[in-house]
Order: C-alpha cells, then sequence, then structure tokens
C-alpha cells in the first residue's frame, strides 16, 4: 500500500493531485522551489520539502534533489504530474530503484511511446494507421529529402523526443527543408535532450482527436474522445469532451486503436493517444502518444463521471481496473479553458507578479483547478497557467453558454490574462457550430492583425 506519496510537481496539477490522494487516505508532500514556499500546491499537501532554487533546472527538473527529497521524508511513492519530470524514463527508473513506487507507465512505456519515431513504428506494427512519414529520425539532408519526396510537401520536422505541441518546423520546399532542418535538431537537442528529428506529411486543416486510454497492465480501456483542435502555436486553448461530430466508424476506429496500443506496450495508469483527422478524407492516423496525466484531463472526468488521478494511486499499487469498458457511460458535454497570465497584446507575453484581485467563477457544473490565490505572485519561472475554467452540460450548446457566463465572472488584476481573447474565441461562428481545425485559430488572429493596422 502506498504511504507517503511525493508530489514532483506544482501549480494546479499538484493540487489536483494532493486532493485525490487524501481522499484515499495518503499522505502527500509537496516537493517545491524556494519561489513557490507559500504556494497554495504547497499548503494543500501534509508536508513539503524545498528541493531548490527558483529555476526549473535547479529545482523540478533536478533528478537527484527530488530523489533526495524523498528519501528525506521517507516517501514510498512520487507523482510527477504533468510536464517537467513525468515524461522522464531515467527519472522513472531511479525511482523505482530507489524501491519507490513511479505513478505511471513503467519506464519501458516511456521510453518506447516517449521517443516519437519508435512510437510511429510501433503503431504501424499493431495496425495503428499513421501520418505517412520517414520511417525512423533522418540525420542528414540527403535523408531528410527523399522522405520528404515520398509523402510530398507540406511537412512538418519533428523532434523524435518531443512533445506538447514543441519541437515542430513545417517547411514547403528542398531549399526550406535543408536549411531548417539542422535548427530543428538544435531545438530538439536543447529542449529534449536529443537531436533526432523525423518527417511526416503536414495535413494543414486537420482537427486534433485524443483518446483517453487506462491500463492496469492486463486490461486497457478507453473513455471517449476530446478535441483539441483549437490551437495557437500548436498549444492548446480550448478542449472538448463528447459529442465531437466525428462519423461513428471513424471515432469506432479511433478508440479501438488507441487501446490496441495500450495493449501493445502492456500500458499501466492514465495515458493519452493522438490522432490527426482529415475530415476531407474522412480518415484519421496516430501522431503521438502522452504516457502522463493530460493538462485537458478534467472534461474526460466530467463526461464519464471518472476520477482519472485517484485511478492512477489505485493502479500503481497494483489493484486492477477499477472499472471495465462496459461499466462506462459517458453523458453530456465538458469543454475546458486555459487562463494563462498573458498579454494577448504583446505576442501573448507572459504577465508575471502579484494577483491584486483573483476572482475566478462557480456555480452549478462549473470546476476550476488552480494553484493560484488572491494576494499570491505569478513567478516568471514557469508556465503561465492560472487557473483551468471547465464546465459541464446536457449538450454542447448548453455548455458554451454555461462557460460564457463563466468568463464572464473572472476579475483579474496586477497581472494581464487571456480571459477577453477566450471570450472572443467563444463567440467565433466557427467555434459555435464546431467547423474549425488546428489552423484555424492562428488564421483568424492573423487576419484580425491585418486588420487593425
Amino acid at each position: 500500500m502506498m504511504h507517503k506519496l511525493l508530489i514532483a510537481n506544482r501549480g494546479e496539477i499538484a493540487v489536483r493531485i494532493a486532493r485525490a490522494a487524501r481522499e484515499l487516505g495518503i499522505t502527500t508532500v509537496a516537493a517545491c522551489s524556494e519561489a513557490d514556499t507559500d504556494a497554495v500546491s504547497v499548503r494543500y499537501a501534509d508536508e513539503r520539502v524545498v528541493i531548490g532554487p527558483a529555476p526549473a533546472g535547479q529545482s523540478y527538473l533536478n533528478v537527484e534533489a527530488l530523489l533526495g527529497a524523498a528519501r528525506q521524508v521517507s516517501a514510498d511513492a512520487v507523482h510527477p504530474g504533468y510536464g517537467f519530470l513525468s515524461e522522464n524514463a531515467d527519472f522513472a527508473e531511479r525511482v523505482e530503484s530507489e524501491g519507490m513506487t513511479w505513478v505511471g507507465p513503467s519506464p519501458h512505456a516511456i521510453r518506447l511511446m516517449g521517443d516519437k519515431a519508435r512510437a510511429r513504428s510501433t503503431a504501424q506494427q499493431v495496425g495503428v494507421p499513421t501520418v505517412a512519414g520517414s520511417d525512423g529520425p533522418v540525420a542528414d539532408p540527403d535523408a531528410a529529402r527523399e522522405a520528404a519526396a515520398t509523402v510530398g510537401f507540406p511537412v512538418a520536422i519533428k523532434a523524435a523526443a518531443g512533445g506538447g505541441g514543441r519541437g515542430i518546423r513545417v517547411v514547403g520546399s528542398d531549399e526550406e527543408l535543408e536549411s531548417q532542418l539542422p535548427v530543428a535538431q538544435a531545438e530538439a537537442r536543447a529542449a529534449f535532450g536529443s537531436p533526432d528529428v523525423y518527417i511526416e506529411r503536414f495535413v494543414p486543416r486537420a482537427r486534433h482527436i485524443e483518446v483517453q486510454v487506462f491500463g492496469d497492465g492486463t486490461n486497457f480501456i478507453h473513455m471517449g474522445t476530446r478535441d483539441c483542435s483549437m490551437q495557437r502555436r500548436r498549444q492548446k486553448v480550448i478542449e472538448e469532451a463528447g459529442e465531437l461530430g466525428l462519423p461513428e466508424h471513424v471515432e469506432r476506429g479511433m478508440t479501438a486503436a488507441a487501446v490496441s496500443l495500450a495493449e501493445a506496450v502492456k500500458y499501466c495508469g492514465a495515458g493519452t493517444v493522438e490522432f490527426l483527422y482529415d475530415a476531407e478524407r474522412a480518415e484519421f492516423a496516430f501522431i503521438e502518444m502522452n504516457t502522463r496525466i493530460q493538462v485537458e484531463h478534467p472534461v474526460t472526468e466530467m463526461v464519464w463521471g471518472f476520477d482519472l488521478v485517484q485511478e492512477q494511486l489505485l493502479v500503481a499499487q497494483g489493484q486492477p481496473l477499477s472499472k471495465f469498458q462496459e461499466e462506462h457511460r459517458p453523458r453530456g458535454h465538458a469543454i475546458e479553458v486555459r487562463l494563462n497570465a498573458e498579454d494577448p497584446h504583446l505576442g501573448f507575453l507572459p504577465s508575471p507578479g502579484p494577483l491584486e484581485r483573483f476572482r475566478l467563477p462557480g456555480g452549478p457544473f462549473v470546476r476550476v483547478d488552480s494553484g493560484y490565490e488572491e494576494g499570491g505572485q505569478v513567478p516568471p519561472f514557469y508556465d503561465s497557467l492560472l487557473a483551468k475554467i471547465i464546465v459541464w452540460g446536457a449538450t454542447r450548446e448548453e455548455a458554451i453558454v454555461r462557460l460564457s457566463r463563466a468568463l464572464g465572472e473572472v476579475e483579474v488584476t496586477g497581472v494581464s490574462t487571456t480571459v477577453t481573447f477566450l471570450r472572443q474565441v467563444l463567440d467565433l461562428p466557427e467555434f459555435r457550430t464546431g467547423t474549425y481545425h488546428t489552423r484555424f485559430l492562428e488564421d483568424w488572429m492573423q487576419q484580425q492583425h491585418k486588420g487593425s493596422r
């Protein structure tokens, strides 16, 4: 049994983990940097341990500091949340070698699916359709040109160890490919520790659909699909779960493919299999698997009535899945927006500073996940996420109305936020009708910028 859990993360996801653990009677320890000693996430935990200075490289990304902290407080388990070291197989391996429980899939599964080129190969082996591209990493311009000639321009150069929409460059010609390849390799090395990149056909008007999967190493299930197509610079802005307007055979195919992939790697814990859906061709293709809990997991929880983080903790202790596929039933529609401390008028520049006023919405079927409170400080060292605002409705239309009302209740002073931008996006006819794609938001923003000049 798990007795004391070290939370190797910060902000809203650390609060989320602490709440889930408390309901299971597990003592929690917040591993925090010097900048976060008074943070909300630290106060939600039963204990705290300072792991280093504010910069993430000296604290939340410092493997030795985290392992030392776990030993210091006699933790017997570690939950990495998302981001930071959550998909670092070496860290997971070190945690297990210390005799502690890693709340996540095995290091082998993380390595296999974390390397996007190897993940593509694994998907192909089990019959999951993939986006046309190179068979593996491309090391030089000749190999890159050969792969691009096979699939046709435009193509995306992707970091093999990347994720979260980062480490991607879209190119439209041989000349552009040759000039951007070394840049992409250098970026991949700097961001992910590996210079390996691979080539994929770029689908400009695709929808980004993902499937929530869960496994206990023996049994594997899905909890439906999420649409994450409303993006800015490949970073998700709005996420939805429920009725997404996909053809029935496409949704069935996606969920079956996602479960097949989880089975192939004997997956244990929460994972997300991501697909591109080409509506013109009515085809879907695998792009990557995230071997952790997702930022947008609350929309799945709202629709499926299931606590994914508690299930992570239970499965990590060796318990079988608490429910099997036929016991899960979706209900209604949920939407999540990310409220960030950024200034949309300055190119979404992060806006750290004091939260002089910080009022977040409430009411029926409104959920807010946040790691901040009024009077707190938004530090300049980390992600700019202030809060996730999630609503549920019996229909998508009802959920949109509820979310519009909820965003109208947000009051934040002291830092700039994206609340006005989110309300504008919510009012777009294309969002209301669900007729958008992954490039839609950037195209709309460019048009707005041209119109304002």
